[in-house]
């Protein structure tokens, strides 16, 4: 959707203001702002535009309006503007990322807990493989009546087996045709490119052993997708100091059932593709319990060919700016600690008066 400049100004203002009061923002909130000339009736008639693009809601009989999602992601796509840490930001990052060469894990873990900290929102930190790993060889043994062994071997030099318990009867020869059905259909494939179309033609040519079919696909999938390291997510009680959870058990009690180290395993952006920092607002989440919050992640490289993702989970209502500035310092510190495996360095700030997130 086009918006004008006055719609843009309104909408980003409204964003601004709700962000620091949480309290429903009217057109008088606005015209008060230094930077904008237009009457409160102006104001008033481009709110009412925006409540009809879908950019803004009206909660209960308030005059106010609040952003929707779809206004929280316009902001975040063409409104908002960099946030530029101060020095007392800056000397309290640095602080926190003087860290001590330790196990992988365990610092992996320390990071996370330091920027829920430092932004004051639940935090994880997950590291994954960049590159994605593909399907290269199958066979199939007979491990005794009844059962089966599956081996896969992936790209990245993993092999993974499963031991399979046969739901039909099926010969040594039915097993040789599907391992040579799975290796000429199915090798230098990812995750995605397994479809139901796919899954259809095997099971087609597979003869005898077709039943086994789904059960292969499965296994595969579940290998190819488990491109990432232990999740750590720390802070999940800091959501209780927002205003949106002071007052509201129920809600907060959804998302902290709904928020742990397997909501985030299956977050669809665990491995950004799209740039370094990557935004889910409300309803983009994964689960419809997490409809009110929304997920920023920042990437890092870590080395070997792994990159760490940290992340903050809050409402919806976050300060974007102030917490990708934040996310920022610390993916960038983070990769020249992993790449020289010692102590991240401590940028000079040459201004004397602020540090940019570049």
């Amino acid at each position: 959707m086009e918006l004008t400049d006055r719609q843009k100004q309104i909408l980003r203002a409204i964003v601004d203001i709700y962000v620091s009061t949480a309290e429903p923002v009217g057109s008088k909130a606005i015209a008060a702002l230094p930077d904008v000339c237009y009457s409160s009736a102006t104001i008033r008639n481009e709110m009412a535009d925006l409540t009809q693009m879908g950019l803004l809601e009206q909660p209960h009989t308030s005059a106010g309006r609040i952003p929707s999602p779809a206004g929280y992601r316009l902001y975040i796509d063409e409104l908002m503007q960099d946030y530029r840490l101060s020095l007392d930001e800056t000397k309290s990052l640095n602080e926190a990322l003087e860290l001590k060469s330790q196990e992988f894990d365990k610092m992996m873990s320390q990071v996370g807990k330091l920027v829920s900290k430092m932004t004051d929102l639940p935090a994880y930190t997950v590291a994954t493989r960049r590159n994605e790993a593909v399907t290269k060889h199958f066979d199939l043994i007979m491990a005794g009546p009844g059962s089966i062994i599956l081996v896969l071997m992936l790209s990245d030099d993993q092999v993974r087996n499963k031991l399979i318990k046969l739901p039909v009867a099926v010969t040594e020869a039915d097993l040789k045709l599907l391992a040579a059905v799975l290796n000429a259909s199915m090798t230098d494939l990812t995750a995605e490119q397994i479809n139901a179309e796919l899954l259809e033609k095997i099971t087609r040519t597979a003869g005898a052993a077709s039943a086994l079919v789904p059960l292969v696909i499965d296994f595969t999938l579940e290998c190819l997708r488990q491109q990432h390291g232990d999740v750590h997510l720390t802070g999940q009680m800091r959501l209780l100091g927002q205003p949106e959870y002071k007052d509201a058990a129920e809600k907060a009690q959804e998302v902290f059932e709904t928020l742990d180290e397997d909501m985030i395993s299956n977050l669809p952006a665990v491995l950004p593709k799209d740039g370094p920092v990557q935004f889910l607002v409300g309803p983009e989440n994964v689960a419809k319990e997490l409809k009110d919050t929304s997920v920023v992640m920042m990437r890092f490289d870590i080395g070997e060919g792994m990159q760490g993702t940290i992340g903050v989970v809050g409402p919806t209502r976050m300060d974007y700016a102030k917490i990708t500035a934040k996310l920022g310092y610390f993916a960038e510190n983070l990769g020249k600690m992993f790449q020289k495996g010692g102590a991240a360095t401590q940028p000079a700030l040459t201004d004397g008066t602020d540090a940019s997130n570049k």
